[in-house]
């Protein structure tokens, strides 16, 4: 998995022939755009070639100027004109190749992005509470980044440098057999530094990737809790946070970047020792007559051209083998099983709104050990109102969960009308259900928005027409925008009651068969918890609700109430039923005016 309990194992991972082939995968992505592709390594090849023909023109041209060279008939003029058209075609086929390449990575890119985002959408609720925000955003940020600089640069710079090699080395043995030997001697070491340090590169490219996603998430945590980080004025506490995170990451960052330095250092050491060595070799030849003065220029313009290439390649190499490190893991949430398909156009089965729970058992896939649900049942009838009281953790909210199968039960049944739930597609599931919760979650956006998101297809009138229904088109309408007033990140301009009523517009505008409250008025001052009342005894009607309370007034006229203790159902009935047993649980709690406080 990921998330900060994966950094242990990040690090042991090893890239291995079959790691090397899972990571070429993700350059399937191209393929939809294999011709722009095939173009621009086309031109890449023409842009490489012409380059390489520049340093023989200006050796010929030397010797042209010195009268060294007189088979071809040359002059001065002609060489001009020649090189002129090659540095033209170089410039073209350089223009075209970059411009073909942002065409097809760009394009890449996006669909990895796009398939990224939908693969998080269809994952299941347990996958996010095993990984930290912080860890995921960087998925699509930072790793998809360093795909996008292979895609564009790094990829097309690997090839180019090769055939820089390749055509270089060529023209060395073809012009001078001897000094060429000195020089290809330095290749050997420059491989085996290469693989030394690029092996421990890449380690600490991973290091410090891992911790700059904990970075990102601590800055997540307090950003979206910032009003708990400020009611108990722990910005201290935070900041010394931060400051410790940015000091584990800037001490791999410095360890990464002496590495890559220390790489450069020996490169660079090896091939100007090389080269000055060359070209002490070169003069005397030329003072020997072995070669012309021209073609000692080219030959030291060449050896320069491939000292830069396999420095490059080395650079590249470490680069590459970090970029690895990240399409690694935006392959494992592209490989990841989703509980649902997007793609799956399947029409919304209907359901009455019968709910039956049969000897259900259940505990938290992370902690199998605690069972929360002990052989539940509970028969909610169509259009019934149920309230679930019980102190904090003994599985009320579960009961919610387990309905939007955000989990799998261990033993025993759900039903809805008297099928599985499992037999139900997930999607078409979750829309015949709308979920107002306690801590409302609204989207940056407008009003209008937020509210749509019951029903993305509904009208202008619709979504009024929600807001009134659930008591919030009386504030709505007194801002100047109206409907499309922004609300700011989370919702965070509007109050409380006010939040809680554009999330109860949302649920009325879903018009679902099966309502879930879970504590939806607890945390709302006593004028506002009125307004909101209203506004979701108007959404109950004629709908099956499952209301989790700890205020006495929100529950006195439902059908049914179900007491939990341990786990278990202790009690059940109605208001007037329970009261009527002065040693049970309900009616002791009733006494003090609140439910489990």
């Amino acid at each position: 998995m990921f998330g900060r309990k994966s950094k242990g194992n990040e690090e042991k991972v090893k890239f291995s022939k079959d790691t090397f082939k899972k990571s070429l995968k993700i350059f399937g992505y191209v393929k939809p755009y294999k011709y722009y592709f095939l173009a621009s390594m086309f031109l890449l090849l023409i842009s490489t070639l012409t380059f390489m023909v520049i340093p023989s023109l200006l050796g010929l041209l030397f010797d042209v100027a010195k009268q060294e060279e007189m088979n071809f008939n040359l002059t001065l003029d002609k060489l001009g004109i020649i090189m002129l058209l090659i540095l033209v075609v170089q410039g073209l086929a350089s223009y075209g190749r970059i411009y073909l390449t942002a065409h097809f990575a760009e394009k890449s890119i996006a669909d990895i992005r796009k398939d990224v985002f939908e693969n998080l959408l269809t994952l299941p609720i347990t996958f996010y509470e095993e990984n930290s925000s912080g860890e995921l955003i960087s998925r699509i940020s930072s790793d998809i980044g360093r795909m996008y600089s292979v895609f564009s640069v790094q990829f097309g710079e690997l090839l180019r440098q090769i055939l820089v090699l390749i055509t270089g080395i060529g023209f060395l043995i073809i012009s001078t057999p001897k000094l060429s030997l000195i020089m290809l001697a330095t290749v050997p070491v420059v491989v085996i530094l290469t693989m030394v340090f690029g092996r421990k590169i890449r380690k600490l490219a991973k290091n410090r990737q891992t911790e700059l996603a904990d970075s990102n998430t601590l800055i997540g945590e307090v950003v979206s809790s910032v009003k708990v980080v400020k009611a108990f004025a722990a910005e201290i506490f935070e900041k010394d946070k931060y400051d410790a995170s940015q000091g584990r990451l800037i001490s791999v960052a410095l360890k990464y970047g002496n590495a890559r330095g220390l790489f450069i250092l020996f490169l660079t050491i090896v091939f100007l020792g090389a080269i000055f060595f060359i070209i002490y070799m070169g003069a005397r030849m030329v003072q020997n007559g072995e070669m012309t003065s021209g073609t000692l220029i080219s030959f030291v313009t060449y050896t320069f051209i491939i000292g830069g290439a396999i420095a490059g390649l080395g650079s590249l190499t470490t680069e590459l083998l970090g970029a690895m490190g990240a399409t690694e893991r935006v392959r494992e949430i592209l490989d990841l099983s989703p509980e649902l398909s997007l793609s799956d156009k399947k029409p919304k089965k209907e359901i009455t709104g019968d709910i039956k729970f049969v000897d259900v058992d259940f505990s938290y896939p992370s902690r199998k050990d605690l069972q929360i649900l002990k052989k539940i049942n509970l028969d909610i009838s169509k259009g019934e109102k149920v309230a679930l009281v019980g102190p904090s953790g003994v599985g009320k909210s579960t009961i919610i969960q387990l309905l939007l199968k955000f989990y799998h039960i261990d033993s025993g049944q759900i039903l809805l009308d008297e099928l599985p739930i499992q037999e139900y597609e997930l999607r078409g599931l979750r829309q015949n259900i709308a979920l107002v919760p306690q801590e409302v979650i609204l989207f940056g956006g407008s009003i209008l928005e937020n509210i749509k998101y019951g029903d993305q297809n509904a009208t202008e009138d619709e979504i009024i027409e929600a807001a009134k229904q659930a008591n919030a088109w009386s504030f709505i309408s007194n801002f100047p925008e109206g409907l499309n007033t922004l609300i700011g990140e989370r919702g965070i301009k509007l109050s409380g009651g006010q939040r809680q009523r554009i999330a109860i517009a949302r649920a009325i505008l879903k018009n679902p068969k099966i309502l879930l409250l879970d504590e939806a008025t607890s945390a709302l001052d006593t004028e506002s918890e009125k307004l909101v009342q209203d506004a979701l005894n108007n959404l109950m009607k004629n709908r099956t609700s499952i209301i989790i309370a700890h205020r006495l007034s929100t529950i006195t006229d439902v059908d049914r109430i179900y007491v939990f203790q341990e786990g278990r159902i202790v009690e059940q009935g109605n208001h007037q039923t329970l009261m009527q047993n002065p040693e049970g649980v309900y009616y002791k709690q009733a006494q003090m005016g609140r439910l489990f406080d």
